[in-house]
């Protein structure tokens, strides 16, 4: 390893699949894979160890998501940069890494040339995103936000909290199925199946302020 190496932590939970990009990486003289995570806590630890300048980090993984996991890292080690490699390409999944604090967002199906690049990108703390992502991320930026009622952002506002359906209903007093009606214009507006995509949708769109939503059951 020499002084100007980029420092490399792989974490995803198939073996297979790590194997397969350290070997990707292998002979590059300026890319050096400093450990292997399969799960969020490992990984935080493997930070902690090691520094890396990049991390590789899967989405589905036990003991803590990718997306939680990148909000950790980049809260406690800043100056390391995440990269998100995922199958998952749906803005629920972008947004929510994007929020997280990730760098760059690709799917593994990009090719070798590709990868090296975007992890070159991200030590020189450049974004990068999967081709197919990025066009898509930029209609949506080109495209006006939906337009919410104010009883839709009220709901969602309230949802965004953490607060059940029955709590809402009680906040603004309106009958609980009033509450789920709502809630269902809302994810069609969106273009999202459930209420966490939504208000990470929302954030993402600026109809609501930044906040870490609560998870209950619609």
């Amino acid at each position: 390893m020499t002084a100007a190496s980029i420092r490399v932590l792989l974490v995803d939970d198939h073996p297979l699949v790590r194997a397969g990009v350290r070997g990707m990486l292998a002979g590059e003289p300026d890319l050096v894979v400093v450990d292997e995570a399969a799960d969020g806590v490992t990984a935080l630890l493997a930070v902690r160890r090691h520094d890396p300048d990049v991390v590789l980090m899967d989405l589905s993984m036990p003991n803590g998501d990718g997306v939680q996991t990148t909000a950790r890292i980049r809260t406690e080690h800043p100056r390391t940069q995440v990269v998100v490699l995922t199958t998952y390409d749906d803005d629920a999944d972008l947004d929510g890494a994007m929020q997280a604090g990730a760098i760059g967002y690709l799917l593994k199906d990009c090719t070798r040339a590709f990868l090296l690049q975007a992890i070159r990108a991200a030590a020189r703390a450049e974004s990068v995103l999967t081709p197919a992502i990025g066009a898509r991320l930029l209609t949506r930026l080109r495209t006006p936000p939906p337009a919410l009622s104010p009883r839709e952002l009220a709901v969602l506002a309230a949802a965004a909290e953490g607060r059940s359906n029955k709590q809402i209903a009680a906040g603004l007093g309106i009958a609980e199925t009033t509450v789920k009606t709502h809630l269902l214009h809302v994810f069609d507006k969106l273009g999202v199946q459930d209420r966490t995509a939504a208000v990470v949708r929302a954030i993402d769109l600026r109809l609501l302020p930044v906040r870490t939503p609560g998870r209950p059951t619609l």
